[in-house]
């Protein structure tokens, strides 16, 4: 089914919080090292969205109002779950906030201040550019969820459980635009189709890679998906991509989730 941008605009926003009295919560049952850790990866990569939406609309995406419209207001509902996510880690005298992702940005590498340029040339080079976004998007926001799903589990307490559901909602929607644009374009062409498999083969990497040292991107995806349950859901969202259109057997979560093993 086609989504509906404009239904999703008028449902969407800000996320809410204030009612679930973050401080005081944590005050009297404070989350465990491992959770933190995971919590300052995520509001690092929530934060640095608009930076990934930097390099999306320096590509053809911006002709196109539907998907403007969408980025629109998926920028906003991420900016704000890093914030939330920031007062998780606030409350445990965790970095966090505007000081946090100014560090965080001021540490990228070099090659980042080139990115849009690679993204504008593949962009006037390729076919169909926005495809892979849309794909790499869809992957992202799904290993996003299952991520915050896993991370609610097990911490095991019941304001942050509630926090990241909330969260996980709006993860749900994201997920439902990008795989319906994604199904879209990989459905007009077979050339699509092969465009996105050799850039996903080839280039992609968890989210978040490239923007916090490889360890952490190592430590989060093997605490969250290195046991069985994580397994199963990495496995889930591989069946969910192989069911777009010429895209069956990549497997690259499971993939990515051995390598941070491995490592």
């Amino acid at each position: 089914m086609a989504f509906d941008v404009d239904d999703y605009v008028r449902r969407g926003g800000r996320l809410k919080w204030d009612d679930l009295g973050l401080r005081e919560a944590f005050t009297a049952a404070p989350l465990a090292d491992g959770i933190l850790r995971c919590l300052q990866y995520m509001h690092d990569i929530e934060s640095h969205t608009i930076c990934y939406l930097r390099d999306t609309l320096v590509t053809s995406a911006h002709a196109d109002p539907s998907v403007t419209t969408f980025l629109t207001a998926w920028n906003y509902e991420e900016h704000w779950h890093g914030e939330a996510i920031g007062e998780v880690l606030a409350a445990h005298g965790r970095p966090s906030g505007r000081q946090r992702v100014a560090d965080v940005r001021r540490g990228l590498s070099r090659k980042d201040r080139w990115r849009p340029l690679s993204f504008m040339i593949g962009s006037a080079l390729l076919p169909d550019m926005v495809a892979v976004h849309m794909v790499w998007g869809a992957i992202n926001e799904f290993t996003t969820q299952a991520g915050y799903g896993l991370l609610a589990r097990k911490a095991g307490h019941p304001v942050l459980g509630e926090l990241l559901r909330r969260i996980m909602r709006q993860e749900g929607l994201h997920i439902d635009f990008y795989v319906s644009e994604g199904a879209r374009r990989l459905g007009a062409s077979r050339a699509t189709q092969r465009l996105v498999r050799m850039a996903l083969n080839r280039f992609w990497r968890p989210v978040g890679h490239g923007v916090r040292p490889p360890e952490e991107t190592d430590f989060v995806i093997s605490y969250l998906f290195g046991s069985d349950e994580g397994t199963a859901a990495a496995a889930r969202i591989d069946r969910r991509i192989a069911k777009l259109p010429g895209l069956s057997g990549l497997q690259l979560v499971q993939r990515a989730a051995t390598g941070a093993l491995a490592a």
